[in-house]
């Protein structure tokens, strides 16, 4: 199915975000899972007196007004407090007139005047300073202030995300992310200021840890169900094919529907022999035999064992095979086009969409009529977001293979998107209505009844969404994605907790190298508030993830759940839990 193919990026992540019910405002930012229904109307924690500060607005200035009994007072009638808080409000006033160091005088002043009983007073004091500092841009005095507010405050919601901002200039961003995170739990998630800066350190983190990790990572060959669901996104591929007669030895030629036995030196023909009886390991192997020999089916072996490196997520290996496949003067144009894709594809995985539209346009100009160029070239429309010209690829790709049930069935999620994110209901309901005639006429296209199972999620309609994916099951008993799905199916259905662990569980039984089955898991086990069980979960998908960009969204879940777990630690704040 689509959304577990390797090569092709995945489908939207606003589908799990959707069933699960996380808010949809920041992509990774999000990785928090908060239920927006729950915390509704809820309070966004304590907050010093008199700040008058809605949640959502700017954290500039500095706080605190006099008290009505200090006021008009002589300086030497007041008490220690009258005296700091006179001191503050002096502060105050050369802050808005920018005049900082003298504030910072005041704001010393008045902590030293307060009695250390005052904790509130003086981590008010301490945050004034802080707001200070952070005009002069001198962040480690900005985190020393701010961390003795905390100490006396420890739900300071100014000066945790004070803190929060100077620890990212200082690129001390673990603890940036901890702090920010407190903030977002007292706001409720409701701030777009601190959740940006923990969706903008999130990503940051996830791309350090996996740039690293991805250099470093030892390849891992995914599950025969998923090859074979990659192998059949392909119609026109001549490396998926089975071994032609011409290609087998003479003895074999009459043994129709038998594997041949390949004897002859051709490392690719083995290559191929291994494809069929899903020996996928020593594929690589037998095409470098092939590479090396210099054998009449060089382009072939360069191809399939770029597209074996693509699978096991080596794309710096697989890049120089499809490059040269590529620029072979002599080679098959229906070799040239699929390495063209595959590239695409790969340049689309590493954020480089102008590339990938490159070759894309360059495959559809050398071979007009391969439905894979315009089949995949639509997908990533799709992912561009240019929803008419992948309606147009798909089209396209129908005209050139009407039995092609794949390529219509995503035209139809793709009008189905464009509409439901547009709110036009009478196109939802064409786009629905296509999904039957698709499901009708292709009775046996898994992936028909899976896109259609999601339109039908996003209408509410659960009791045929299910029925859709217990066909999809149906259908392709092996398929693990299905499964994950028809579990969060079950949570937004019916809220039925226990049964959708009990579908992603058996996902996992089922391919123990589903990367999307682990992820959901961890994202579950956030919200149930088992946090050390999903960081375990993610921490498994990571070692399964199929590109450096998949591993970086896959470490930025990591990473919020971790933050999590210090901020209960340390402050005792924890989002509600299902």
């Amino acid at each position: 199915m689509a959304s577990s193919k390797p090569v092709e990026t995945q489908m939207p992540r606003w589908q799990l975000a959707l069933l699960v019910g996380t808010p949809l405002v920041l992509g990774v930012g999000a990785v928090y899972l908060w239920n927006r229904s729950r915390s509704e109307g809820s309070g966004s924690g304590d907050r010093e007196p008199g700040s008058g500060e809605r949640s959502s607005g700017e954290r500039k200035t500095p706080e605190g007004s006099a008290s009505p009994e200090a006021r008009g007072q002589e300086q030497d009638s007041m008490s220690p407090l009258d005296r700091a808080q006179a001191a503050k409000n002096k502060g105050n006033k050369y802050f808005k007139a920018g005049k900082y160091e003298n504030a910072i005088q005041c704001y010393t002043e008045a902590i030293a005047l307060c009695p250390t009983e005052q904790k509130t007073d003086l981590s008010t004091f301490y945050q004034n300073r802080a707001a200070a500092y952070e005009q002069q841009m001198k962040w480690a005095e900005v985190v020393q202030d701010c961390s003795q507010a905390v100490d006396m405050n420890p739900r300071y919601i100014k000066a945790l995300f004070r803190r929060a901002k100077a620890l990212e200039k200082l690129e001390n961003r673990r603890e940036c992310l901890e702090d920010v995170t407190a903030v977002c739990i007292l706001e409720a998630f409701q701030n777009q200021q601190s959740m940006l800066l923990a969706d903008k350190v999130l990503k940051q983190l996830g791309k350090e840890k996996a740039k690293d990790k991805y250099k470093n990572r030892e390849p891992m060959m995914p599950s025969p169900q998923f090859i074979k669901s990659y192998f059949s996104s392909f119609t026109d591929d001549i490396i998926s094919q089975p071994l032609q007669k011409g290609e087998k030895k003479d003895e074999d030629k009459d043994k129709e529907g038998e594997t041949a036995e390949v004897t002859e030196s051709s490392g690719y023909l083995k290559a191929k022999q291994f494809m069929e009886e899903e020996n996928y390991d020593k594929i690589i192997s037998e095409c470098s035999k092939e590479v090396e020999s210099g054998g009449r089916f060089t382009a072939e072996a360069l191809l399939l064992r770029a597209t074996f490196f693509l699978l096991i997520g080596n794309a710096t290996s697989a890049q120089p095979d499809l490059d040269r496949v590529i620029n072979m003067q002599d080679a098959n144009v229906k070799l040239k086009a699929n390495a063209l894709i595959k590239r695409g594809s790969m340049y689309m995985q590493q954020q480089q969409p102008m590339l990938s539209t490159q070759d894309f346009n360059m495959a559809a100009d050398i071979d007009t009529r391969n439905p894979d160029v315009y089949h995949h070239r639509g997908q990533l429309k799709i992912l561009l977001d240019q929803v008419d010209e992948a309606v147009g690829d798909f089209d396209e790709c129908i005209i050139l293979r009407p039995d092609s049930a794949l390529a219509q069935a995503q035209k139809c999620f793709a009008l189905y998107r464009q509409a439901y994110t547009g709110n036009n209901s009478s196109q939802v309901q064409t786009a629905m209505d296509g999904f039957e005639d698709v499901i009708r006429r292709f009775p046996k296209c898994a992936e028909g009844y899976a896109l259609y199972a999601q339109a039908l999620t996003d209408q509410q309609q659960f009791g045929k969404a299910d029925e859709m994916y217990d066909k999809c099951i149906e259908l392709e008993p092996d398929n693990a994605t299905t499964y994950v799905h028809k579990g969060l199916l079950q949570l937004q259905w019916k809220q039925d907790l226990d049964l959708g662990l009990d579908l992603i569980s058996k996902a996992i039984e089922i391919d123990t190298k589903c990367d999307f089955a682990y992820e959901t898991m961890g994202t579950i086990e956030v919200q149930r508030g088992n946090l050390d069980r999903a960081i375990d979960m993610f921490n498994k998908a990571i070692n399964l993830a199929k590109s450096e960009m998949e591993m970086a969204h896959l470490y930025s879940l990591c990473d919020a759940a971790y933050a999590q777990t210090e901020v209960a630690k340390k402050y005792g704040l924890k989002p509600p839990t299902l």
